[in-house]
């Protein structure tokens, strides 16, 4: 999701394109080639590491060659990737599944997109919601058939989930939050398909009303209280999950559901960091005074605004535990969070921070993750917070977030403080700025790649990056030492998606941000913005074949979403046969844009959806 906000770093730090500017004369791999760029990366060899695929964890040697899973299937062309309607491989199929209005109960009916109704506030509390983002398929005792869908709903505007403009009623704020949050959803599959088991005990909607707790360094702290009736979670972008089985959802553009509706209010400077307005992203949530917890003006909820932006932890396979706000890993705008197992069996978390000029992440667990399970201690609830500086060298280094630096102790009073202002801290420590650091996947060799979506900001240019302003983004790529626990890296491009743009190159994309790296070496790239040729936004399937010669980065579309939407979210079956991913604001819910899942008629409300991908042969998607 795009929310055209300003830069709200002011820290002066030094921004990544200086530093790409001056590491450029030393690299070649910055010449301007993507074959170029994905050829010549060299990082120290490091001991054995766990990348997590998407469901089971495979032992691999980082600094291994990373071989590629064969990519054989036909490409959806150019020609073919606009309209209303998805297109997809002619070696693929897909199904729609879980439309927003689908019901989790029976007794309800399904919202189908008639214009002239919406669903009630407490009917969409029982319905799958809008905003389909990030997802993890969780199946039920190991079968590739049946599972629960983990499913983020990002955001939904209000001409699209209410018909107009703004809320005018108690009644309209319900809806538009119920719209909102995360959704558990029981599927399986038969002859037909894949369908919803309705009624099922594991079927979950968590809303911005949903209760949910605290845990890690800033619970109890007076910067998040009070705790007690803490409720919600909002703008839940990517996601992550965890080895021991639960998912991660990761709260993103918070900032924008509070507003000021008295005209009184006065930001604080960490207020202004995180880049809080008095209209906010006009949801109109604090205009109504049955609910004053996202009015900045009102002194009836403290510190409401601290308690979001945290990556949030559910557990699929338990609907009557509350989801648990895990402060360790800092509070930011988070993208989402890729899970992998580093040195001693430490859990390693990368993530990045969606807003232009901000920052990439890590966060490594205290130790082995097992054995702080085995104490009922959560891993990510002991560790450490990181934030990455990239040196002109081809370094870096992860700076920690700790109150024991005295930089930062001479500015904040508790590591509680340090975490829910975490911007703060890492301006401080001399972080390096990104252009819109958002999706993180780890490679079964090791590696780590981040999505940098664009900058329509940035003024400077650089002979490798030579886009003025960056309008097209490109994916960074790193390996850590120590197996990923350690405190330096070293980094280069491995792509820059304006080198795809030349005439009759079917490869073409633009605006990077969904990303994954399956156990075969596969990178899938999912878009989110204005694609060249007219391309609807699309996923695509890289593959690198590192053997020791320079090789061409293998770009190849298998899909491309309807007009104005997003195309995101990505997970499989264990088997990675079946694939899950979904199109967001669809016609950017305008119908006479697009009506999809329904046949164009320019009337019929467009829902945002999940595609089930396969092989029509059966093999595994990517292939």
């Amino acid at each position: 999701m795009i929310h055209d906000e300003e830069s709200s770093n002011q820290s002066g730090n030094r921004k990544f394109t200086e530093v790409l500017q001056a590491a450029s004369s030393r690299r070649s791999f910055l010449a301007g080639s993507v074959s170029l760029a994905a050829a010549t990366f060299i990082a120290p060899s490091l001991g054995a590491s766990v990348a997590q695929n998407n469901m089971l964890g495979s032992r691999v040697v980082a600094g291994s060659p990373l071989r590629q899973g064969r990519i054989r299937f036909a490409p959806v062309p150019v020609s073919e990737g606009s309209g209303p309607m998805p297109t997809i491989s002619s070696d693929y199929e897909y199904q729609v599944l879980i439309p927003w209005g689908t019901p989790l109960e029976s007794g309800i009916a399904e919202y189908t997109g008639d214009p002239s109704t919406r669903p009630s506030a407490a009917d969409q509390e029982r319905m799958v919601g809008v905003g389909h983002d990030g997802m993890h398929f969780f199946p039920m005792d190991g079968r590739n058939g049946e599972g629960i869908l983990a499913i983020n709903h990002e955001f939904g505007s209000n001409g699209h989930v209410l018909g107009k403009g703004a809320p005018e009623n108690d009644e309209d704020i319900r809806l538009s939050q119920a719209a909102h949050g995360v959704a558990l959803v029981h599927i399986r599959r038969n002859m037909q398909g894949w369908k919803v088991v309705t009624d099922s005990p594991f079927n979950r909607r968590i809303t911005p009303n949903t209760p949910v707790v605290f845990s890690g360094p800033a619970k109890g702290s007076a910067v998040i209280a009070p705790e007690a009736g803490a409720k919600g979670t909002v703008n839940n972008c990517s996601s992550g999950y965890t080895p021991w089985g639960t998912y991660l959802t990761c709260e993103e553009n918070f900032n924008g559901y509070f507003g000021d509706s008295e005209g009184s209010w006065t930001p604080t400077e960490e207020q202004e960091r995180y880049g809080f307005a008095p209209d906010g992203f006009g949801y109109g949530w604090e205009d109504h005074s049955s609910d004053r917890r996202f009015d900045l003006a009102s002194d009836a909820h403290p510190n409401e605004d601290n308690r979001f932006g945290w990556v949030v932890e559910i557990d699929p396979m338990a609907p009557d535990q509350p989801p648990v706000k895990r402060t360790a890993l800092g509070r930011f705008k988070h993208e989402g969070v890729a899970i992998v197992e580093g040195k001693d069996g430490r859990i390693v978390a990368y993530m990045g921070d969606d807003q232009r000029f901000d920052y990439i992440y890590k966060f490594v667990s205290a130790r082995n993750w097992q054995e702080l399970r085995a104490e009922g201690i959560s891993p990510l609830d002991r560790g450490a917070l990181y934030v990455a500086k990239f040196n002109d060298d081809g370094s870096g280094d992860w700076l920690r977030l700790t109150i024991d630096d005295p930089v930062l102790s001479a500015r904040f009073s508790s590591q509680a403080e340090v975490l829910t202002y975490a911007r703060v801290a890492a301006d401080l420590l001399g972080a390096t700025p990104m252009d819109r650091p958002e999706w993180t996947a780890v490679a079964p060799n090791g590696d780590v790649y981040c999505t940098l979506t664009n900058n329509s900001r940035r003024e400077e240019s650089n002979p490798a990056n030579p886009l003025t302003p960056n309008e097209d983004g490109h994916i960074i790529r790193w390996r850590d030492t120590g197996n990923h626990v350690g405190r330096s890296f070293s980094w280069d491009i491995f792509a820059f998606a304006q080198d795809t743009h030349a005439e009759g190159d079917e490869r073409t994309f633009s605006d990077p941000d969904g990303l994954w790296v399956d156990p075969g070496g596969r990178m899938f790239i999912q878009t989110d913005g204005g694609q060249m040729k007219g391309l609807n936004n699309q996923m695509l399937v890289c593959s690198v074949y590192d053997d020791g010669d320079a090789q061409s980065l293998d770009i190849k579309r298998l899909f491309t979403g309807v007009t104005g939407d997003e195309i995101t979210g990505l997970t499989t079956t264990p088997d990675r046969r079946t694939m899950f991913i979904n199109t967001q604001h669809p016609g950017n819910g305008d119908p006479t844009l697009s009506n999809f899942p329904a046949e164009f008629d320019g009337v019929t409300i467009p829902r945002d959806s999940t595609f089930v991908i396969t092989r029509k042969d059966g093999g595994v998607v990517g292939s």
